[in-house]
């Protein structure tokens, strides 16, 4: 990615210097406690046959693509920031990572093949690049098999307001592209109500 054909994303603009490493560490620390830290995995295990291919859109330090990757499945796992990545490498090994924008997202950089299903946890589309939300949504619809999933958690928040996130879904659904299936408050299936705070929305594609 250069900075002429994309803009940086809000998690390096919008965070302060250290941030990324904070980040890593902060997780490390959650595991050496005893944290459970495995709910969104569990959620998309049940989704998907096993050896699924999935993957793990804004994967951070690997959490989520280690678990996966523990529970049988072939797991990819993006991220634009090489620290995370480092530290994904280190901590979780196993899964295929490497450093991709998600505006900039190929088929090519799953191994150029559609995968059964993708997951986009962690708050990433509050930490995007202003006004590539859309496009992020097209693109990790259009490396998931037709029939496959999108499951994307975030939470409320002014950067990317969970009715301007609609809109986008309601286009893309017009579109053919993807449509809602379901969606929740939580990882634990929790239902979503108009005062929810964080909102776990799974597409079915094509």
């Amino acid at each position: 990615m250069t900075e002429q054909s994309s803009p940086r994303p809000r998690w390096f603009t919008d965070t302060k210097d250290g941030h990324s490493q904070w980040y890593v560490e902060r997780f490390r620390a959650l595991a050496a406690e005893g944290a459970d830290l495995a709910g969104e995995a569990r959620f998309v295990d049940a989704m998907v046959e096993r050896g699924a291919r999935i993957l793990d859109a804004g994967c951070g330090a690997g959490r989520l693509s280690g678990e996966l990757a523990a529970r049988g499945h072939t797991v990819v796992g993006l991220d634009a920031d090489p620290v995370l990545i480092e530290a994904a490498r280190v901590d979780h090994p196993g899964p295929t990572y490497g450093v991709v924008d998600l505006s900039e997202l190929e088929l090519a950089d799953v191994g150029g093949e559609p995968v059964d299903l993708v997951v986009c946890a962690g708050n990433v589309m509050v930490f995007l690049a202003p006004g590539t939300e859309r496009r992020v949504l097209a693109n990790l619809c259009a490396v998931v098999r037709p029939g496959g999933r999108v499951v994307v958690g975030f939470r409320r928040d002014e950067a990317y307001p969970f009715e301007r996130y609609d809109a986008d879904l309601a286009d893309l659904a017009r579109e053919g592209v993807a449509r809602v299936e379901q969606r929740f408050a939580t990882w634990h299936l929790d239902p979503f109500t108009d005062e929810s705070d964080f909102a776990v929305t799974v597409l079915r594609v094509g």
